[in-house]
């Protein structure tokens, strides 16, 4: 039995966990008892997140015995700030704990300090000082090689090989070439093998998208991670909000798109009724392949429009994780740039995650590929049949509508999508709330976060992070693992 197999002194206590949270069944009465709580880790003047209350994220997530008991054991009886957040929809943390847990602690590839490490350069790239924290911290437990943490320049070569796809994949995925792949691979005494670089890759997409995820959500950063001593106290004072104060344009009006900062009162009730009449038209639109074509041309040059304004895109702000950084410079440019060549559309048909990427990665790393598509599919079918005050809605339209915005915006297009829908559904105040998370989430701010969905709850907002976060980690590993099949083949 499994309770047999944890007594047994050569059983991993990280492999017994993973099963439980795998096949929950196991948690059973019987082994477990159900009455166990979690004990929140608390701010009394912030709580877990600077945009939401902090009475609606503590005590409202009815999570099931076997993530109890996961979070028991890794979190000491407490929960960090982000699981409380990501707490609010409990079958997506549950997919979620799994693949992370999983890319950091059970076997693979990579040695675990390796993990941590490649986890802090993501992080870094966003100055994203709450998990270059947590991952300081978890480099330092470890107990090797704490020179690295001193900055880039002490960490191996091999590592420092990273810098280059770990920048791209971050600011600018679609530059990814098989070059890139091979310098990796073919680099001596410092190369990577392929099964190496899936599981670094994956590492990279994962904390970059977490990063959004942190800024979008306004995670606070855990007092229990700030107030340790050593290098992380001189990476992260406790008093640093890591949040900018950048503000919203209202120049992003033209060709269509809806009117900023609609009347609450009618918000929801006019997405309703664009949702209800998108419906009725699909049945009698029959557009051709070039029609849809341009549909998706004229959205992604119209994201070009969505901008934060009051920022200088050549001023670095300077970062106290600054040490973990190549190359501070590059950042995010929009895919179609006015005036220049750009990159060819990537075309989901010919190279999707259903059809190629989850049976390569699966195939370098085992077992990744199912649980990272289990959690793509959580975020994207989670449902309660509700919008804010509206209940048995079908929500579907509206969720596609955000995870396509935020591929087209990488230069990934849907052949059977119809994107005149994105400027139906997606008021110009959430699209600047999209691209910022998503594309340079350091910007965000509060006003940002308040400014869309004025009658909707904090929880469905969360939603839309979890959306966000989800659909770009996904458009990064589609451009990380076709340049790797374009090596291999």
């Amino acid at each position: 039995s499994i309770l047999a197999l944890k007594k047994h002194t050569h059983f991993s206590k990280h492999i017994f966990y993973l099963i439980v949270l795998i096949f929950p069944s196991y948690s059973s009465s019987s082994c477990f008892p159900q009455e166990k709580e979690m004990k929140m880790s608390r701010h009394i003047s912030t709580g877990p997140s600077s945009f939401i209350p902090e009475n609606e994220i503590i005590g409202a997530m009815p999570l099931s015995d076997s993530t109890v008991m996961f979070l028991d054991e890794e979190f000491s009886g407490r929960m960090d700030n982000l699981t409380q957040l990501m707490g609010l929809h409990p079958h997506y943390l549950q997919a979620f704990l799994r693949c992370h847990y999983y890319l950091l602690r059970m076997d693979g590839p990579l040695p675990h300090h390796y993990r941590h490490y490649i986890a802090i350069m993501a992080a870094a790239r966003h100055q994203c000082s709450a998990l270059v924290c947590q991952h300081v911290q978890e480099f330092e437990q470890i107990g090797v090689c704490s020179d690295w943490l001193r900055g880039l320049e002490f960490c191996p070569q091999r590592l420092r090989n990273l810098n280059e796809i770990n920048k791209i994949l971050a600011h600018r995925p679609w530059l990814i070439t098989k070059q890139h792949i091979q310098a990796l691979v073919k680099t001596g005494e410092h190369s990577w093998s392929l099964a190496e670089l899936v599981h670094a890759v994956v590492l990279l997409a994962h904390f970059h998208a977490l990063a959004s995820f942190v800024f979008g959500s306004g995670v606070n950063p855990d007092l229990e991670v700030t107030e340790v001593n050593g290098v992380t106290d001189d990476l992260c004072p406790p008093a640093m909000a890591g949040l900018c104060t950048c503000h919203l344009t209202n120049s992003n009006q033209a060709n269509g798109n809806p009117v900023c900062n609609p009347d609450t009162g009618s918000e929801l009730e006019a997405l309703m009724e664009r949702m209800k009449r998108l419906l009725e038209e699909r049945e009698d639109d029959d557009a051709s392949e070039e029609e849809m074509f341009t549909r998706f041309e004229k959205e992604k040059k119209e994201s070009l429009l969505v901008v934060s304004a009051g920022f200088d895109e050549e001023v670095v702000p300077p970062s106290p994780v600054a040490r973990f950084v190549d190359d501070p410079s590059f950042g995010y440019q929009d895919f179609a740039r006015h005036g220049e060549d750009n990159p060819p559309t990537f075309k989901a048909q010919d190279y999707s995650w259903e059809d190629h990427g989850f049976s390569l990665v699966n195939r370098l790393y085992s077992d990744i590929g199912h649980l990272l598509d289990d959690k793509f599919r959580t975020a994207c079918d989670l449902t309660y049949y509700n919008m804010a005050s509206h209940e048995g809605v079908d929500t579907s339209m509206l969720r596609r509508a955000l995870f396509n915005y935020v591929h087209c915006m990488y230069g990934i297009r849907y052949d059977d999508y119809d994107y005149g829908e994105v400027n139906q559904l997606l008021e110009c105040s959430l699209k600047v709330y999209i691209k910022t998370v998503t594309c340079y989430p350091e910007r965000t701010t509060r006003r940002m976060y308040e400014s869309y969905w004025h009658q909707f709850r904090h929880s469905e907002k969360v939603h839309v992070n979890l959306l966000l976060m989800e659909a770009r980690m996904q458009a990064e590993l589609l451009y990380a693992l076709r340049a790797i099949t374009h090596y291999m083949t």
